[in-house]
């Protein structure tokens, strides 16, 4: 009769992530973020033509809304600065909410089946998709900004922390719609399908959030909505940081960061569906 194999060492179970495993997760994130730098040098292009309906919503939308004076905003702030970060996170869920595109292309040219072949984590090919998402919506977001502060006058707070801050808030949010996005394609699996449900569910994630006015203006339901939309804390964020609004600034931080983890993760499983 043989003798029964040794238990395992106490503790042997459960082992914290090994230091190599997080080091090459954050290699793999910022090597990806670097790429996406890297095409917005080679091509500005896109850059250009995206902050066109941006630039279209202050122009019109908000100098109109200006001069009627129809939207209440705190603090009887100026129409204009009130919208201008609501714009600024538009701009960034319009970029990453069709990142999944990306990913279905690499499928159909088998580049994702070689990505997944390699030792990098899968959660490190997502996240590094989802920040660099958040990398193009900031280049973004800066010609916005800058263009509309000196043509529009609207004010900012221009202080290091605010602007790094704000830097950190648009990441976030653009991380969990392209991680959004990305999970949807591991569901739907076809550039088609993903590009109709995009176009279906971002008008509605923009008008459901405090990015055009108070959620005090909203009905019920449509506030219950902005409530768990994290478009909405992530304008909420920029408010504060840039024209000084009052707020929960960690709660707002706390819900982004809790929303990309979880889009980065349901993204992470579905990865392997999309790759069949």
């Amino acid at each position: 009769m043989s003798a029964a194999p040794a238990a395992p060492p106490v503790g042997s179970a459960e082992r914290p992530p090994a230091p190599g495993t997080i080091r090459l997760l954050w290699n793999r994130t910022a090597t990806l973020c670097l790429l996406e730098l890297v095409k917005l040098r080679h091509d500005r292009t896109e850059l250009y033509t995206r902050a066109i309906q941006p630039a279209l919503w202050l122009l019109v939308f908000g100098v109109t809304f200006s001069r009627i004076h129809a939207i209440p905003t705190p603090g009887r702030l100026p129409y204009l600065d009130y919208l201008a970060p609501g714009v600024m996170a538009q701009s960034a869920l319009f970029i990453a909410i069709f990142y999944g595109i990306q990913l279905i292309w690499e499928r159909d040219f088998g580049i994702l089946t070689k990505l997944l072949a390699t030792p990098t984590p899968r959660a490190a090919l997502v996240a590094g998709k989802a920040f660099a998402a958040g990398v193009r919506a900031i280049s973004q977001v800066v010609v916005v900004v800058l263009v509309l502060a000196a043509v529009l006058g609207v004010t900012f707070r221009w202080q290091p922390l605010s602007l790094l801050g704000s830097v950190a808030a648009v990441m976030l949010g653009s991380s969990f719609f392209a991680s959004l996005s990305m999970t949807i394609a591991g569901l739907v699996r076809s550039r088609d399908r993903l590009m109709g449900i995009g176009q279906a569910i971002t008008m509605p994630l923009f008008f459901a959030s405090n990015a055009l006015y108070p959620t005090a203006l909203m009905p019920a339901w449509v506030r219950a909505i902005a409530r768990v939309n994290p478009l909405s804390y992530e304008v909420n964020a920029l408010r504060q940081l840039l024209l000084g609004l009052p707020g929960n600034l960690a709660l707002d931080f706390a819900a982004l960061l809790g929303a990309a983890v979880a889009g980065i993760t349901a993204a992470s499983l579905l990865l392997g569906r999309l790759a069949r």
